[in-house]
């Protein structure tokens, strides 16, 4: 990683070069740790590109890299989404895109910077990581170090949370990742319920995601999502810009043999999306497609045998009436079908009850916690 010339503390990010240090210093942070999976480089970029990301267009960005000793030692990203406070009523600022060498000072540092930016805009508490929303990786890993993350989660130092609670800061939630294999999933018991989901909705019917009607699909799993999710923590509506970028990103890693919409009379009422778990090949190519990364890419993409369910809503009118145990049956069956030997269901929210009961039903157990953590900004 190249030098930061004349510069001391935390530094405010303004410059191209500056920029590819922030979005770099992760791939050296990380070069030791062998479960990290280094993420896509262009799709890290794009996360902190605010002329670009629709996420930006409602919310304010500013981000910051600690120097120590000549060395990038820190970098972190502070939030202020205006579509999530308007939402809650709240008066909440975010961090995100934190990583720092293990020394509490310039975590200290990076920390305190970007409290000072958020009280400047009049925010009384600051919570993270999320990097830079809900909808991208969110939060610290608390366990299970010693195993690779899923695609789409984060792998952080196990360190990280000595640094924040040294700074002041506690838990405001903890989000599981369950796992299931094909050895342990129960379904008899899925098959029980399944006749009881039947027979009280004898017109349930579970379809695949239309790939050739992807914009139509998008709307539909939109509506559901912001349904579904209205009183869970930390959700905000998500702008339509948003879901469009995310319906593009899909489309081109999505499995339709994982995907699913639930109507009821041909009305949409649930869906889940689950995805082959794509870490397992980017772990070879180290964030990089070119020059021989997308070779690796679609050699390798024949030995992934893993998912991870990623997005799911229920509309509250369906909720608890065993529906998302149906989709997940439907995908754990087409995935043994097809070579697969687990799959992740993550993240899970502490509080959401019924989404727990549905994973420990199916014989998930937890795999891995991640952790957000707040303060408020005295």
């Amino acid at each position: 990683m190249a030098k930061v010339p004349q510069l001391n503390g935390v530094h405010l990010v303004t410059t191209k070069s500056q920029f590819r240090d922030f979005v770099l210093f992760p791939y050296s942070h990380y070069k030791n740790d062998e479960h990290w999976v280094a993420p896509l480089l262009m799709d890290e970029k794009k996360l902190v590109d605010v002329k670009h990301n629709p996420f930006y267009e409602n919310a304010d960005a500013a981000f910051f890299i600690a120097e120590k000793n000549g060395e990038i030692a820190g970098r972190i990203g502070v939030i202020d989404n205006h579509a999530y406070n308007s939402f809650k009523n709240e008066n909440v600022g975010f961090f995100g895109f934190f990583e720092c060498v293990d020394d509490q000072t310039v975590a200290n540092l990076l920390l305190k910077v970007a409290a000072d930016w958020l009280k400047e805009k009049g925010r009384t508490k600051m919570m993270g990581p999320f990097n830079p929303s809900n909808m991208d990786t969110i939060g610290f890993l608390v366990d299970g170090f010693d195993k690779d993350p899923f695609v789409m989660m984060p792998y952080t130092k196990s360190y990280y949370p000595k640094l924040l609670e040294n700074a002041g800061y506690a838990k405001e939630m903890d989000m599981y990742a369950y796992i299931v294999s094909k050895d342990v999933v129960n379904f008899e018991h899925i098959e029980r319920g399944e006749t009881i989901v039947r027979k009280r909705y004898p017109n349930l019917s579970i379809r695949k995601v239309n790939l050739k009607k992807m914009d139509q699909e998008v709307e539909i799993i939109k509506d559901i999502f912001n349904k579904a999710w209205a009183n869970n923590w930390s959700f905000y509506p998500i702008a339509d810009k948003i879901f469009t970028k995310l319906g593009k990103d899909l489309k081109m890693v999505i499995d339709t043999d994982f995907a699913f919409v639930a109507e009821v009379d041909g009305v949409p009422i649930a869906f889940s999306i689950a995805l082959p778990n794509f870490n397992q090949i980017l772990k070879k190519i180290n964030g990089r497609l070119l020059p021989f990364g997308l070779f690796k890419l679609l050699y390798y993409k024949r030995t992934i045998n893993q998912m991870r369910v990623a997005l799911m809503g229920v509309i509250p009118e369906f909720q608890g009436k065993g529906i998302d145990s149906l989709m997940h049956k439907q995908a754990i069956v087409n995935g043994i079908e097809k070579g697969y030997q687990s799959a992740e269901l993550s993240w899970v929210l502490e509080t959401n009850v019924s989404m727990i009961r549905v994973a420990e039903r199916i014989g998930a157990v937890i795999d891995k916690t991640y952790r957000i953590y707040g303060k408020e900004l005295s």
